[in-house]
């Protein structure tokens, strides 16, 4: 007996409303079960995810739940677990529309979501202030249901955010949040739950001081995958929109965000990808903001460093608009995830963050190629792959040659790092990865690190680099040589390529290029 096949759905791209997903027949992932899990478990909430990651449709789907909208449920897991017969009161605070550039722009925009919830639950405000009307807002929608209000946040901190770049601004809206939110607390008597969700988090004493009640599930194994897709759901869900696409591609493309439970793959990626049929960085591209490359560029970051980053609980929440270091900012905007966590002394967690996908490492990567002051070459790039297939080790000499010849010698006389073996390896090491490549830096072996490593081809590339005062020693390929580098990868049956490249201080591009492959 064959299993029949699922008729494809409408792809719920862009569409963030419970209702018309589950009104208009379009795939959905069913999240519901998880949302009562969260609703029973505990009252006062704050997530953070980075943009396009289904946050909206979370609070949507809690929405619909709180005023018992059970049509929407029908045939999902909350269908039976939920008790319908009881509304609650919903006050929603969306503040994802749309940019505010001064003090008095959000607090208007404040005072009109307020006003929209007093209209909607005909009630009348008699209060001034922001905060105090926001607070009475909450006390008139529990008295007059006769159940506690339900209050969600969606995207708390877009206001501070458009505003990063200018510090002073960014202060101003940071304050002002966090004296709205306050209120919160002393309205918790007439609060059944409550939610805020954003991209960053920021530091308690510098936002959340007068909210010592939230619960921060950001790192919780169990809400993991509260906002976006699991492997299971690719392959059940959007089974009908698999055939035609390589599903291992998929996987490394899109997979790999973590917060300490289930892995999940970026939503918007996933569901452009079935509707366009070909790979693409789209969420990416949606909206890398400058400012978070302007960043990695004062700071001189180095990008290899970034596969396996090694930091504290303690420095990823240490965000505000006068702190922001690039690994805090970079893991909570998604563009770098936990790969593994450790406890090494009692009560003391270290984590290991690394790039989620090729998507992100690639598209990072090019982006900061100018910072480095590399022009972008599509033809190069092209050529790179080209090279890389064939083994033509002789025509990557001259490829890498032009490539340190085009930076401006104005680059040099600015950046400091521009003479030491940092320098070559970041720029050399970002040329591959912008092109998604399976690149490796600092690969452990037994006898210890390959600067190096790209599988590409069905081929083995093993890179060191080396800067020299003068001429070229040969102690580059000597090493690789010496510490049997190529031995952790022999069992692959692939042809290896060892290339050992010498940099002249002086020249600033290479002076030594030796290669020796090894056959399979």
């Amino acid at each position: 007996m064959t299993t029949p096949v699922r008729p494809r759905l409408k792809l719920p791209l862009g569409i963030q409303n419970l209702r018309e997903i589950r009104e208009d027949g379009h795939y959905y992932v069913d999240k519901s079960g998880m949302a009562v899990d969260l609703i029973e478990a505990g009252k006062t909430y704050f997530l953070s995810r980075p943009r396009r990651f289904g946050k909206s449709l979370l609070v949507d789907t809690l929405k619909e739940l709180f005023e018992g909208t059970q049509a929407l449920f029908t045939g999902l897991a909350a269908e039976s677990r939920w008790d319908w017969s009881t509304r609650h009161p919903v006050i929603r605070i969306d503040l994802g529309a749309g940019e505010v550039r001064s003090r008095d722009e959000l607090e208007l925009r404040l005072h009109e979501i307020v006003d929209d919830h007093v209209r909607r639950l005909g009630l009348t405000l008699h209060n001034q202030s922001l905060s105090g009307r926001f607070g009475e807002l909450i006390r008139a929608a529990a008295v007059q249901s006769g159940q506690r209000a339900v209050v969600l946040v969606d995207e708390y901190d877009k206001p501070i955010l458009d505003n990063l770049a200018d510090r002073e601004t960014a202060a101003v809206m940071r304050d002002t949040l966090r004296s709205f939110y306050s209120v919160l607390k002393s309205a918790d008597a007439d609060l059944d739950f409550v939610l805020l969700t954003g991209v960053s988090k920021f530091s308690k004493v510098s936002l959340f001081s007068g909210l010592n009640q939230l619960q921060d599930i950001t790192l919780d194994a169990r809400w993991s995958a509260l906002c976006g897709y699991t492997d299971e759901d690719i392959d059940t869900v959007f089974a009908p929109e698999l055939p035609g696409l390589d599903r291992d591609e998929i996987r490394r493309w899109y997979n790999g965000y973590n917060w300490l439970g289930t892995g999940v793959y970026n939503p918007y990626d996933v569901l452009n990808l079935f509707q366009k049929r070909v790979f693409g960085a789209y969420w990416f591209e949606t909206g890398t903001p400058s400012f978070l490359v302007k960043l990695l560029a004062e700071r001189q970051v180095f990008l290899p460093r970034l596969q396996a980053l090694h930091t504290s609980l303690t420095l990823l929440s240490s965000f505000d608009v006068d702190r922001i270091t690039p690994e805090a900012l970079l893991f909570q905007a998604g563009y770098l995830t936990i790969h593994d966590v450790r406890q090494p002394v009692l009560g003391r967690w270290m984590y290991t963050l690394g790039y989620p996908n090729r998507e992100v490492e690639a598209s990072l990567n090019e982006v900061l190629l100018p910072e480095y002051g590399v022009p972008g070459d599509a033809e190069a790039q092209e050529r790179l792959t080209v090279i890389l297939q064939r083994g033509a080790l002789d025509e990557l000499e001259t490829l890498i040659r032009s490539l340190f010849a085009s930076i401006p010698s104005d680059w040099y006389r600015s950046n400091p790092l521009a003479g030491f073996e940092g320098h070559y390896a970041r720029v050399f090491y970002s040329h591959f990865a912008a092109l998604g490549l399976d690149v490796r830096v600092e690969d452990a072996t037994s006898h210890g690190r390959i600067d190096m490593a790209v599988l590409y081809a069905g081929r083995v590339f093993l890179f060191e680099f080396k800067v020299v005062d003068r001429q070229a020693t040969g102690a580059a390929l000597q090493q690789i040589k010496a510490r049997g580098y190529a031995d952790k990868y022999r069992a692959r049956g692939e042809p290896i390529h060892l290339v050992g490249i010498e940099f002249g201080r002086t020249e600033r591009n290479v002076v030594g290029f030796e290669v020796e492959t090894l056959g399979h």
